[in-house]
């Protein structure tokens, strides 16, 4: 049988004219209508890459009447982080003063160079070190990312290198290398890197006093050779040079047992009216941190270099009754607002009485977790009610301390078992 003859076809895609629909005919040949819907969307997404280079993340324009200001930045805060003031007025004047040293850096004939001032913060697991961070981020204009410590080994063994930390910060800013380099960088678990032996470099502390050393440019700012797409996987890629002179790093650590280290310094211990503690004899362990040093640090296991690398050293308070009770009701993400949204979802008001938080915030202070002590025991008294309410007709459900204590009593039950 002899083939149809084809009038002609697509000079993109090359299908015959009796494959598509029509063909739109042009000067020099013809177009099928799926190269033309791909050809707008290609230029749809072009015209979107331009409006977004167009606007890059932490413009190097910046203006400092319309930068947020100290007080406002820790206002912000307050919004969503319960307490820690004294925390927040160091994080909020090491941002501010970061946007200033970014303005400086546009005057190359200012004889007075602004250097850059890390922050440590330390504080007990669950007290908003990290939800500090994010809240933060949500406010800059500048890159900012999160990592995280624990990962981190020296070059050549298994882990992350310490590069990987500013792979993050050109992801943020979409490998743009200046965008990157106005950046902030939030290092957690910081306190999981110190030295694991009392005596410096005796053996090989891959994970520990090795990552310390491998910091210590990158704190202090230096040219360092970044492998765009991490270092392990990619061993042939080019590397990206990145100057860290103008980063800001911020290091949280939780520094599990540096009470005892500050104890012993302030010698809280010693029996006497004149000795040396006499005065701090009365604090509690809870309330030691406060008079952290670079001293107790070096004692935990961090290395001098590293301290002097970190000059401004604040905490956090761990956290009360009093404050439990804010965290669950105050922050504009509250806790129970955060049930009462999604129960709403089904057409269910919630309620909590005031007898049922104090039985949430009693057993959440029994167990010493901190803010995410607090969510594993709401999970434990919600988890009944958003399984059972959104499938009987239900309009209204209401909370109370006989109904808290029966949810714990039954999860505590089902885990001894």
């Amino acid at each position: 049988m002899a083939k149809k003859a084809n009038k002609g076809h697509c000079v993109l895609c090359g299908r015959p004219e009796d494959e598509v629909p029509f063909l739109l005919e042009g000067v020099d040949g013809k177009v099928c209508p799926d190269c033309v819907a791909l050809a707008m969307n290609m230029l749809r997404e072009n015209e979107l890459l331009k409006e977004t280079k167009a606007q890059p993340f932490g413009s190097p324009e910046l203006d400092l009447k319309a930068l947020p200001k100290p007080q406002d930045i820790k206002e912000h805060l307050d919004h969503y982080v319960v307490g820690q003031d004294e925390a927040k007025r160091y994080l909020s004047v090491a941002v501010y003063n970061h946007y200033k040293r970014l303005l400086q850096h546009q005057e190359p004939h200012d004889e007075v160079e602004i250097e850059k001032s890390n922050i440590l913060l330390l504080g007990p697991t669950g007290t908003g070190k990290t939800l500090l961070a994010k809240t933060i981020a949500r406010l800059l204009q500048v890159p900012f990312t999160i990592v995280d410590a624990t990962v981190l080994t020296q070059a050549g063994y298994v882990g992350e290198d310490i590069e990987s930390l500013l792979t993050r910060l050109l992801q943020v800013a979409d490998y743009d290398v200046a965008a990157a380099e106005r950046g902030i960088v939030f290092i957690d678990e910081i306190d999981k890197i110190a030295r694991k032996g009392d005596n410096p470099s005796i053996t090989r502390d891959v994970s520990g006093e090795g990552v310390q050393q491998g910091l210590l440019k990158l704190l202090e700012g230096s040219i360092v050779n970044v492998p765009p797409q991490g270092g392990r996987k990619h061993p042939d890629q080019p590397m990206i040079q990145v100057n860290t002179q103008h980063i800001l790093f911020i290091c949280a650590g939780a520094f599990d047992g540096i009470e005892r280290k500050i104890a012993h310094r302030l010698n809280t211990r010693i029996v006497g009216y004149n000795s040396p503690g006499a005065q701090h004899a009365h604090l509690k362990e809870e309330e030691l941190l406060r008079y952290v040093d670079a001293r107790d640090l070096k004692s935990y296991g961090l290395i001098p270099e590293i301290i002097g690398r970190l000059p401004i050293i604040t905490h956090l308070n761990p956290l009360t009754r009093e404050t439990l009770r804010m965290i669950l009701t105050e922050p504009r993400n509250a806790l129970t607002r955060q049930y009462t949204r999604m129960l709403a979802m089904d057409g269910i008001a919630l309620h909590y009485t005031e007898d049922a938080l104090d039985a949430i915030v009693e057993k959440t202070m029994e167990q010493k977790l901190g803010a995410r002590g607090l969510r594993a025991i709401m999970e434990q008294v919600m988890m009944e009610a958003m399984y059972r309410l959104p499938s009987e007709q239900v309009t209204e459900f209401t909370i109370d301390r006989a109904y808290v204590e029966a949810r714990l009593a039954e999860s505590q039950g089902v885990i001894q078992a």
